[in-house]
């Protein structure tokens, strides 16, 4: 199938660990090399932030990169982005006419936005894959919430515009039907990992305490880093390494680490607690396999796949009980579940697990079976296929109505 992917902010071929630079990334680049590998036509439209970039590139994988001229050639916060969408959107409206392809899937609502009102003049079926969706964001953050005001609007237009939803978790769908969006246009098609690269066989970075809890993520306060901190000192003998941000140099400043710094000293295990900074994805394994427990404790989480790496690597998580965690760690058997936002809970999870090896080797098993079972990114391709080619066909024939309607 000719495939075109909008992922508006999260450009695949961005270094992971920046404020906007995630799961989002990851999930467009693995999922594109893995649809690429399968022989399809895959062009991932991103928008240009850098002016040395090319405008048009073919990755090693076998997709293709179009970098988009939408508004300053430089990185901006993703909220900040909507008012370049128009640009956006006529860029990608002009390129359909000479190369249409067979199906769109957005990634993120403002790519939503992009997709539906760039296919309604060529008659192209979207999928959308919110990634987040502002009503879970709106609950959390409150106030300081930085998501433009039309946001919830825009994602209830796309889930009934859209030729189908691609939710990644039950949790996602459960959202989704509060807002409107019918359960019969909604399948769920999680995340995925490389479980060639990530294996529990292979060399592991040395620790300097008896035990070593890691937690990978964006520097953002919803992440949890700071419930992690705080539970450090009913943790001993273990230290904390914390995987992401900016590269090393620039740790010292970033608002974020400043903070979690302080936090660690109050709390006097400033002396276990590691900021590694941005880390290369071929170093992610074996820091992952260093772990005896690898924690991801976000107070919300659309889906996260830093667990499914960590189970991929043999090593049992200790996780919150949120949004797509709840559905890829499985509780007792490959880790843990704790309230958010609890450190006594978290303190309370990781010593029991510290202090049972055996228990450890049987989650960290059972989450390298389950891994291989369920998530590899080949799976998660096929998967979206079968969606792909269903609307498509249902387009074709008229069950559906393409864009432009809510009406099926």
């Amino acid at each position: 199938m000719r495939i075109a992917m909008i992922s508006e902010h999260a450009n695949p071929l961005a270094a992971l660990g920046e404020v906007d630079a995630g799961g989002q990334n990851l999930h467009v680049a693995e999922l594109s090399a893995a649809l690429a590998a399968a022989g399809h036509d895959v062009t991932v439209y991103t928008r240009r932030d850098d002016p040395v970039q090319s405008a048009d590139r073919i990755t090693p994988q076998g997709y293709r990169v179009v970098h988009v001229p939408a508004g300053p050639v430089r990185p901006l916060p993703k909220d900040e982005l909507l008012p370049h969408m128009g640009e956006f959107t006529r860029f990608v409206e002009r390129a359909w006419r000479t190369d249409r392809p067979e199906v769109v899937h957005s990634h993120f609502w403002m790519s939503g936005l992009v997709a539906v009102v760039a296919a309604r003049a060529h008659g192209i079926p979207v999928l959308h894959t919110y990634h987040a969706l502002g009503t879970v964001k709106r609950r959390h953050q409150g106030t300081a919430d930085t998501s433009p005001d039309q946001r919830i609007g825009i994602e209830r237009m796309i889930g009934r515009t859209a030729a189908g939803i691609v939710a990644t978790c039950g949790d996602e769908v459960t959202e989704l039907a509060r807002m409107g969006v019918p359960r019969t246009n909604v399948s769920i098609v999680p995340c995925g990992v490389d479980c060639a690269q990530f294996t529990a066989e292979g060399p592991a970075e040395d620790k300097a305490l008896p035990f070593r809890v890691v937690s990978v993520g964006r520097l953002v306060p919803r992440k949890g880093f700071a419930d992690l901190i705080a539970a450090l000192p009913g943790v001993p003998d273990t230290e904390l390494v914390i995987v992401g941000g900016p590269e090393h140099a620039r740790l010292a400043f970033d608002p974020e680490v400043r903070r979690l710094r302080a936090l660690a000293e109050k709390t006097r295990v400033a002396d276990r607690v590691r900021f590694t900074g941005q880390v290369p994805r071929d170093r992610m394994p074996g820091l992952l396999r260093s772990a005896d427990v690898v924690a991801c404790v976000p107070w919300y989480e659309p889906f996260g796949i830093v667990p499914l790496e960590a189970m991929a690597c043999g090593v049992p998580v200790v996780a919150t009980r949120v949004g797509g965690l709840t559905d890829t760690v499985v509780e007792h058997v490959t880790g843990e579940l704790v309230p958010p936002r609890r450190p006594a809970a978290l303190a309370t999870a990781l010593r029991t697990m510290l202090a049972d090896p055996i228990r450890r080797s049987f989650l960290g098993g059972a989450g390298r079976d389950r891994a291989e079972s369920r998530y590899p990114w080949r799976r998660i391709a096929e998967e979206c296929v079968r969606e792909y080619q269903r609307c498509a066909e249902l387009a074709q024939t008229g069950a559906i109505t393409v864009v432009g309607s809510a009406a099926r």
